[in-house]
């Protein structure tokens, strides 16, 4: 994948798509560009993986679900492996590679069909090298909206 240049222009339209129903035409009136250019932006930028437009929902809003942050500690030092492994698991919103005390952070959509309980008896345990794990259930999020994946 190509990588695309991130100039002041690229940010702003990136930041007027945060409200996704936003036109184009609207975006170039206020950036005073073309609307041509804001399109040709934001399709070389969906095309190269930088940028992905997509319908996020409020979890806390949709009855019987829940979110929750799940730290992963390994036995192996192979994260970006294991974090491609758990970005696979269903429920799992996003998967993060990061320093401290856990190797990867988890994000993880649950319903009532499908909870903690099955995540780690049907999901998890099949990942190997798993060392611990430690969940942090969201009672509350301010400006998380995730993509709706369960």
């Amino acid at each position: 994948m190509s990588r695309v240049k991130i100039d002041n222009l690229n940010l702003a339209i990136i930041k007027e798509l945060r409200q996704g129903r936003k036109s184009f035409k609207r975006i170039a009136d206020r950036l005073e560009v073309t609307e041509n250019t804001v399109r040709s932006r934001v399709n070389k930028m969906m095309d190269t993986g930088l940028l992905d437009i997509n319908g996020q929902v409020d979890i806390e809003q949709i009855p019987h679900h829940q979110l929750v942050i799940i730290g992963v500690k390994l036995k192996t030092t192979d994260m970006f492996k294991k974090g491609e492994e758990f970005s696979r698991v269903k429920g799992v919103v996003s998967v993060s590679v990061v320093t401290g005390r856990y190797d990867l952070i988890l994000l993880v959509i649950f319903n009532e069909e499908y909870g903690l309980q099955e995540f780690y008896a049907q999901e998890v345990s099949r990942i190997e090298d798993v060392q611990s794990l430690e969940t942090f259930v969201v009672y509350k999020g301010y400006n998380l909206k995730v993509p709706y994946i369960v």
